[in-house]
């Protein structure tokens, strides 16, 4: 099948993610693993993963029609991305527009521990995708542009346990075997692992197949993680934003260098050591603010005040931090008047405190969105 995206087209998503010359459609270049890896790397420290059109939209829903997309992505040119089905239905139309052999394949992710912020829950249903390439050559190639903080930054190839230099000292990999939870443990996936460092432990953080998935399959998935109000789900329930920093390696060669990251009122950054806390938005107009210097996200008045009744920056801000038995804890307040179902605001006060025990650092929670 065609991709939705013209030969115009193209050239302006090359121009807006600054690909270099050597790599524009105009000069007709190779389909190699350097071309795939220089997409991949321009592209995601260009379009960020984000998910304001559930909180800041005025009806908090997402449209993944190419042409709306492309529109949102860089018709506007606002700095805006998406999340992972948005991002990832987005890149695919640039590969097949450019000549790759691609498919989407639907991928199961890993809850992550309240303790520690690492996955060790159960998989849940398909919830994120990703693309699958081949090259001319036949090597296989998983591509991830949308998936958040721990993300790949670069193609990883279908070779089990073959693992390859992340952001800093992460390495990341697949293995190809079954996940605990399957009946059947002759039937292995694709299971995406990352460590922190070669003295770490390996967390894996999804699982995928190689079977197709069709756009029908990610309009289905997509209405489940935007309309899905339940407290388990990270999406509706949190403002995220992450956005890669590029640089170059010792030989010259362009790299993803670091990350900022915004989980409704924190903004962190993590330049390819240990994250850091940069700032806490203490008020909205504050985060939209942040919106716009860290992330060079700009918003309209209308989508500004879509907000109303939904996760508001002031009610993740005012915490206090202390520590009992080698651990950080944190009380949470949000003192706010809310009506739910209109959005709007309402009459009836509701104070709510929340604590979040057990944090090995105050900020693991916060490590990395997924889907």
């Amino acid at each position: 099948m065609a991709s939705a995206y013209s030969s115009e087209q193209i050239d302006l998503y090359e121009e807006y993610i600054s690909l270099p010359s050597r790599y524009r459609r105009r000069n007709n270049p190779a389909l190699t693993l350097d071309y795939l890896t220089s997409l991949h790397i321009h592209h995601i420290s260009t379009i960020p993963y984000e998910n304001l059109l559930l909180h800041y939209s005025p009806d908090h829903s997402v449209s993944l029609d190419p042409q709306a997309l492309f529109t949102k992505i860089i018709t506007n040119a606002r700095g805006r991305g998406g999340y992972c089905l948005e991002g990832s239905t987005f890149f695919n139309h640039v590969l097949r527009a450019l000549g790759f052999q691609v498919y989407t394949a639907g991928v199961r992710i890993r809850r992550r521990s309240t303790h520690d912020g690492v996955p060790r829950g159960n998989y849940i249903g398909w919830f994120h995708i990703v693309n699958i390439v081949t090259l001319p050559n036949t090597h296989r190639y998983m591509i991830d542009v949308a998936f958040g903080g721990d993300g790949a930054t670069k193609p990883l190839p279908l070779i089990s346990g073959h693992s390859i230099q992340n952001l800093g000292t992460q390495e990341i990999r697949l293995v190809y075997e079954p996940i605990p939870q399957q009946i059947d443990q002759s039937k292995p996936l694709w299971i995406y692992q990352y460590r922190n460092g070669p003295e770490k432990e390996w967390n894996s953080s999804y699982a995928f197949n190689e079977h197709e998935f069709l756009p029908e399959d990610f309009e289905i998935m997509n209405y489940y993680v935007s309309t899905n109000m339940s407290e388990r789900n990270f999406q509706t329930k949190n403002v995220l934003i992450v956005a890669f920093v590029t640089g170059e390696d010792e030989h010259g060669k362009e790299k993803i260098v670091g990350k900022r990251m915004l989980i409704n009122g924190d903004v962190k950054e993590n330049m390819g050591g240990k994250t850091r806390l940069v700032k806490v938005c203490e008020s909205e107009s504050e985060r939209v603010e942040v919106f716009r210097e860290f992330f060079g996200i700009s918003l309209t008045d209308k989508e500004i005040g879509a907000i109303r009744g939904r996760i508001r920056s002031e009610d993740f801000a005012k915490r206090i931090y202390f520590y009992i038995g080698g651990s950080y804890h944190y009380l949470t307040g949000s003192l706010h008047m809310v009506d739910q179902i209109g959005g709007q605001t309402g009459t009836v006060p509701k104070f709510k405190f929340e604590i979040m025990s057990n944090l090995t650092s105050p900020w693991n929670f916060l490590n990395t969105p997924d889907g």
